[in-house]
C-alpha cells in the first residue's frame, strides 16, 4: 500500500531519515513505535505532502485517499452529525449535484449513492459518534458548543467516517478517556482499509494492530505482529547480532595478531598479505547500544501515617453556585491503597482529585484527613501552563531555594536531564520532558500521596515502563487516572467509579470495565433511542444454558412451537439485560451485568439451535 524507498530527510539542524526504506502490505494496521523525538510526526508530515523530501521516494497507489487528525475541528455553528457527515467528500459532492443534475444524468448519480450505501451514513456517522462519547442530544448541537478537545474527538470521527485509504493517527488516544479508548481499540481492529497510528498506549498496540513499524537511527523496520512480538522478536535480533559481531571480532583479532607476528618474515609473507586481504574483507560491526531510559525518582514517605489517610462521609463537591458535581460519597483511603479512578471525561474525575490534592473543599458531609499529609499532584494541564521561557535549572532553584547550584543541577541529573538540558527552555523541550521534569517534581518532598492524572500522555513506552518502575517501588497511596489501561491493570490494587455523580468501589477488575465499555458501545450504536430509556425493574436473571438445553417432547410441530417460545424469551432476556447495560447506573453493576448477559446471549444461542433442529425436523417431516 504504502512504498519509501532510500528516504533521506534533513531539518532543524540534524537527520531525522538516512536511506529509510519500507513496503507496508495493503490494508495492514501498522503501529508506528520509537522514542520520543525520532522523527514520527515528521514522517507524517512527509507520507502527506507536508514536508519536501530531501532525497528517496514515498509513493501510495493512483487515487488513493489519504486521511488523517492534524488538529481540532473548527468551533463552526454547524450541527456536529452535519459536520461528520461532509468527511465523506463523495457522498457531499453526489448530494450536492443532485440539486442541480440534468434528468438523465440523475440514474448514474443515484447509482452512485447506493454503490457507496449513503442512505446508512446517517446511522455510521451516529454510531462513530457514541463510540467517541458524544450522547444522541449532541448530535444536533453546533461544533461552536463543544470545547476544544471534544473538536478533536470530532476531528477523529470525520476521519473514521471518511474511511480513507490510508488512515493516520498520531496519538489519538491522547485525547479520548479510558472509554474511548477501549472504543478505538475494537474500531481499528475492525477498519477496511490501511492504517498508521503513532502510539505509546501498549495494549492498542497488541490488540489493534498487526505489523509494528520501527524508526530508530533514521532508519525503518516492519514487524509482524503486535508491540509484545516486536520487543520478543527486536530483542533476539539483538543478540544475535552481538553474538555475530563477537565472532567477528574475534576472527579479526586472531588474523590480525598472526599478521602481526609472522608480516615481517619472508618464509611467512604469503599467509600474512593473505590474513591482511581477509581482515579486510570482512564486514563493519559496531555494538549494540541500548538506548538507556533515566528512571523517574519518586522518593518514598519517610514516616508513614496512620490510618486512613483520608474518610469522605456523604460528601458533596462543586464549583462556585453550579450544581454538585459529585454527591453522596462515602470513601476510605488507606496509607498503602493503589486506586485507578474509572469514569468518562465529565463525570467528575478531575474534580475528585482537586478535593484530595485541597484545592476544593467539601460543599456538604464531611472529609476526615491527617493533617500531617503531604500530597503530590500531577495533572496534564500543569504542563500547558509552563511558562515557554522558563528552564528546568529556573524552575528547580524556585523548588530548592536554599540549595547549592550544585545541588540543584545534580537533582535534575536524578531526572534524566543532562548538563546541556537543564539550560533548554521549556519552549524547546519535547512533551515528555517537560512531563517527566513536572512528575519528578511533584514526588520531590516524598509525599504520602501521589495523584496522577493522566500522566502518560507525553511519554513514550520505555518511559511509561520506568513510572511503572518507579510507581511499584513507591511506598505511599497513589490515586491514579489514566486511558492507559495497561499501566492502570499494573499499578492499581482497586478500582474506583466515577459515574452519576458520585463515586463508588467498582466490583470487578480493568477487563470487567472493558467488557461493559464495549457492550455499552454495541448497544448505543444498534439502538442510539434506547440509551436513555428507564427502567424501573431490574431485569431478572436470564436461564441458564442448561435449563434450555432440554428439548420439548411430543410432536416434531408441538416441539417447534415450543422451541419457537423458548428463543422469543430467550431474546427478551438478553434485550432486558442490554437496557440495563444502558442505564446510566449500570457501572456500579458492571461484573454482575456482564455475567448476566454472558449466561442470557448463551442461552439465546442454545434456543436458536434448538429452534432450528425443531423446524429443520418438522419441515422433514411435512414435506
Amino acid at each position: 500500500m504504502l512504498k519509501i524507498k532510500d528516504l533521506v530527510f534533513d531539518s532543524w539542524g540534524r537527520r531525522f531519515f538516512d536511506g529509510a526504506s519500507v513496503n507496508l502490505p495493503k490494508d495492514a494496521k501498522v503501529g508506528l513505535v520509537g522514542r520520543n523525538g525520532v522523527g514520527k510526526s515528521t514522517l507524517f508530515k512527509l507520507i502527506l505532502g507536508q514536508l519536501v523530501l530531501g532525497s528517496g521516494e514515498i509513493s501510495l497507489p493512483r487515487r488513493a485517499r489519504l486521511g488523517s487528525v492534524d488538529q481540532e475541528h473548527p468551533a463552526t455553528p454547524t450541527p456536529l452529525l452535519e459536520t461528520v457527515l461532509a468527511a465523506d467528500l463523495e457522498r457531499a459532492d453526489l448530494l450536492a449535484r443532485l440539486e442541480t443534475a440534468e434528468p438523465e444524468d440523475l440514474g448514474d448519480i443515484y447509482t452512485r449513492l447506493i454503490d457507496i450505501d449513503a442512505d446508512r451514513a446517517p446511522s455510521r456517522a451516529a454510531e462513530i459518534l457514541a463510540g467517541l462519547g458524544f450522547s444522541t442530544e449532541d448530535l444536533t448541537r453546533p461544533m461552536a458548543e463543544f470545547s476544544g478537545g471534544w473538536r478533536m474527538r470530532v476531528a477523529l470521527a470525520a476521519a473514521l467516517f471518511a474511511e480513507p485509504d490510508m488512515l493516520l493517527l498520531d496519538e489519538p488516544t491522547n485525547y479520548l478517556d479510558l472509554e474511548g479508548a477501549l472504543w478505538l481499540e475494537a474500531r481499528l481492529r475492525k477498519y477496511p482499509h490501511s492504517a498508521m497510528v503513532i502510539s505509546h498506549d501498549r495494549e492498542l498496540l497488541n490488540s489493534s494492530v498487526d505489523h509494528i513499524l520501527h524508526l530508530a537511527d533514521g532508519k525503518l523496520e516492519l514487524y509482524t505482529g503486535g508491540y509484545d512480538d516486536f520487543e520478543r522478536l527486536r530483542t533476539e535480533k539483538m543478540r544475535l547480532t552481538e553474538a555475530t559481531r563477537i565472532k567477528i571480532e574475534a576472527k579479526r583479532a586472531h588474523m590480525q595478531s598472526f599478521v602481526d607476528r609472522f608480516g615481517a618474515k619472508a618464509s611467512k609473507a604469503t599467509q600474512a598479505q593473505s590474513r591482511m586481504k581477509m581482515i579486510a574483507k570482512l564486514p563493519t560491526t559496531e555494538a549494540m547500544v541500548q538506548e538507556r531510559v533515566a528512571p523517574f525518582t519518586l522518593p518514598s514517605p519517610e514516616r508513614p501515617l496512620a490510618p486512613p489517610l483520608l474518610r469522605i462521609e456523604n460528601g458533596t463537591v462543586g464549583y462556585d453556585d453550579a450544581p454538585p458535581i459529585l454527591k453522596r460519597m462515602n470513601l476510605r483511603l488507606d496509607i498503602d491503597d493503589r486506586i485507578g479512578l474509572l469514569g468518562v471525561n465529565g463525570a467528575g474525575k478531575s474534580t475528585f482529585a482537586k478535593l484530595v490534592a485541597g484545592a476544593l473543599t467539601l460543599r456538604d458531609g464531611d472529609m476526615h484527613r491527617s493533617p500531617r499529609m503531604k500530597v503530590g499532584w500531577f495533572h496534564q494541564h500543569q504542563i500547558e501552563a509552563m511558562d515557554p521561557k522558563d528552564t528546568p535549572l529556573s524552575i528547580i532553584r524556585r523548588a530548592m531555594p536554599e540549595a547549592s547550584e550544585a545541588a540543584r543541577r545534580s537533582k535534575l541529573s536524578q531526572f534524566g536531564f543532562s548538563y546541556e538540558k537543564v539550560e533548554t527552555t521549556v519552549a524547546s523541550l519535547s512533551g515528555g520532558e517537560r512531563a517527566r521534569l513536572l512528575l519528578n517534581m511533584v514526588a520531590m518532598e516524598a509525599p504520602h500521596l501521589l495523584i496522577l492524572d493522566e500522566p502518560t500522555n507525553h511519554l513514550d513506552i520505555d518511559s511509561r515502563r520506568a513510572l511503572l518502575d518507579a510507581l511499584n517501588d513507591y511506598e505511599g497511596a497513589v490515586i491514579l487516572i489514566s486511558h492507559d489501561r495497561s499501566l492502570t491493570q499494573l499499578v492499581a490494587d482497586r478500582l474506583w467509579l466515577a459515574a452519576d455523580g458520585g463515586i463508588e468501589p467498582f466490583d470487578g477488575d480493568m477487563d470487567d470495565y472493558a467488557k461493559l465499555v464495549l457492550d455499552r458501545a454495541r448497544i448505543a450504536a444498534r439502538a442510539p433511542t434506547q440509551v436513555h430509556a428507564e427502567i424501573v425493574v431490574a431485569p431478572p436473571a436470564p436461564p441458564t444454558p442448561a435449563a434450555r438445553a432440554k428439548a420439548p417432547t411430543g410432536t416434531a410441530r408441538r416441539r417447534a412451537e415450543a422451541a419457537e417460545t423458548a428463543l422469543a424469551k430467550a431474546t427478551a432476556a438478553l434485550n432486558e439485560v442490554d437496557l440495563a447495560l444502558a442505564r446510566p447506573d449500570a457501572f456500579a453493576k458492571a461484573a454482575e451485568l456482564g455475567k448476566k448477559r454472558q449466561a442470557a446471549q448463551a442461552a439465546l444461542e442454545s434456543a436458536e439451535a434448538e429452534w432450528m433442529d425443531a423446524q429443520e425436523a418438522y419441515a422433514a417431516l411435512t414435506s
